[in-house]
């Protein structure tokens, strides 16, 4: 798909609705469908490779080994309704194998992003105003650069309706988070959002790198564990300590930010898991380059064995908006929790329209030991 050919998926529910609060976020319906328990029956351990790095990193690249593990989460029998809430697209379990890659050890920050835009001249699909000819039902009015951005209710209010907390904003976009009055300056260190499919493409080939399979992802996160629920282990606060940058208190009124963040948080905030990579769990949601398909596991496991090097379905697919081409998204945000959203549980999946990005999504890069270039 071009760049200017943007299907943006809040573009086409402003014009539809004809109002800001109801645009409606492929990647924001990702939050309603939530996670998974990991049950460790359903997993065998993880087989990682016993090679080394080949050659030296770039700069802020970990090495993962790669190897066989058991993939997705274990839902507990009630699909969406279960508690953490679980996503029945991340079963069967089921077994696969990618080789060694080197990922980035942190989400894109805005400085990393602000490199890439200085030396290419790029500008973000958020950044784009949209044309007549992509929206020739549209009012003028509405032709306008922006994205959307959380917003918190002032009261409590039913969870089956997203359009109550996210709002578009003209003039949100990566350098203006919340919109022209916001900015980025002292945030340097903080993951780059805002971020669509092709805007982490344009950057992963002029870092000479590329988006993580979903696979890859899965992978990594684990960091050599195997069936546990969260990247870290089983207990979501270990000793009382905070593992990851999730929402605390009644969602979506105010984030009580008990784990030091209400809202975004910098890179390396929490703790790295096993392979030392941070914010794999939590933080913003990130890109991977598998289209999206809720049954894709489904098809691996039927055709039996080990998948290997799976890179996802040929094409994307989502019952709930079948004419929207989605990729999957990973990790979870500063958004989840136990209420609303769990997926930073490890496995579970998220899935977003390729040209919309929100204010809790970035991405990561990683890079093949066959990609030779570095930046």
């Amino acid at each position: 798909m071009k760049v200017h050919q943007r299907g943006r998926l809040w573009a086409r529910k402003l014009m539809k609705h004809r109002t800001r609060q109801k645009v409606l976020l492929c990647v924001i319906i990702a939050l309603t469908e939530a996670s998974a328990f990991s049950d460790a029956g359903q997993f065998q351990p993880t087989v990682a490779n016993k090679n080394s790095s080949p050659v030296k990193a770039a700069e802020g690249m970990v090495w993962i080994p790669g190897g066989e593990f058991s993939m997705g989460a274990a839902v507990g029998g009630e699909g969406s309704h279960a508690m953490p809430m679980a996503s029945n697209d991340s079963e069967p379990v089921h077994r696969a194998y990618v080789d060694g890659f080197w990922m980035d050890a942190t989400p894109v920050t805005n400085a990393q992003f602000e490199k890439f835009v200085r030396a290419t001249s790029y500008i973000t699909i958020a950044e784009r105003k949209p044309i007549k000819e992509e929206f020739p039902t549209a009012p003028e009015e509405n032709l306008v650069a922006g994205a959307v951005v959380f917003a918190p209710t002032d009261h409590e209010v039913p969870l089956n309706d997203h359009y109550q907390w996210w709002s578009y904003v003209k003039g949100a976009n990566w350098r203006h988070p919340f919109g022209p009055q916001s900015d980025i300056k002292g945030k340097e260190n903080y993951p780059v959002v805002h971020i669509a499919y092709p805007d982490a493409e344009a950057y992963a080939k002029w870092a000479g790198k590329r988006l993580p399979t979903e696979a890859e992802f899965e992978f990594a996160a684990r960091g050599g564990l195997s069936g546990k629920t969260y990247v870290w282990g089983d207990d979501f606060r270990p000793g009382g300590k905070w593992m990851a940058n999730t929402w605390q208190g009644e969602f979506p009124v105010k984030d009580a930010g008990e784990d030091g963040y209400a809202g975004i948080a910098p890179v390396k905030s929490f703790p790295p898991n096993g392979y030392g990579l941070y914010d794999m769990a939590g933080n913003v949601w990130e890109w991977c380059s598998d289209w999206y398909r809720p049954d894709y596991y489904e098809t691996l496991t039927d055709k039996g064995g080990v998948a290997r090097n799976p890179q996802g379905p040929d094409s994307a697919f989502d019952p709930a908006e079948p004419n929207e081409k989605k990729r999957v998204h990973r990790g979870g945000s500063f958004l989840c929790n136990e209420q609303y959203c769990s997926r930073y549980i490890v496995g579970t999946r998220g899935k977003g329209e390729v040209n919309t990005g929100t204010n809790h999504l970035g991405f990561r890069c990683v890079k093949s030991p066959s990609q030779t270039a570095t930046k």
